[in-house]
């Protein structure tokens, strides 16, 4: 069993949860107006757990606004980029397809 508290995590603006990355899992933390460029996860599939702040999440060139509370899942073959339209602070889980 490994146990970790988000708040103990500091690398920015991911953080790698579990030392023991399968399924790899990583708390993401943006501030208002930060972005991370388009990228692609081959071979996952990726939910996105928004905790707090407001998301544009482009997916594919087309962008969803997710809120804090809501989950997205995604084949990590899709090109994505994620940013902060407030504060943000997720936790992404990427599975091996």
């Amino acid at each position: 069993m490994e146990l970790t508290a988000l708040a103990d995590l500091t690398e920015t603006p991911h953080a790698e949860v579990f030392e023991h990355r399968d399924p790899r899992t990583v708390r993401l933390q943006l501030a208002e107006g930060e972005s991370v460029p388009p990228h692609t996860h081959p071979g996952t599939d990726v939910v996105l757990h928004l905790l707090s702040g407001r998301l544009e999440l482009s997916l594919d060139g087309e962008t969803h606004d997710v809120a804090a509370g809501e989950l997205v899942r995604f084949s990590g073959d899709r090109e994505v980029s994620p940013r902060a339209v407030e504060p943000a602070t997720a936790v992404l889980v990427f599975a091996p397809q």
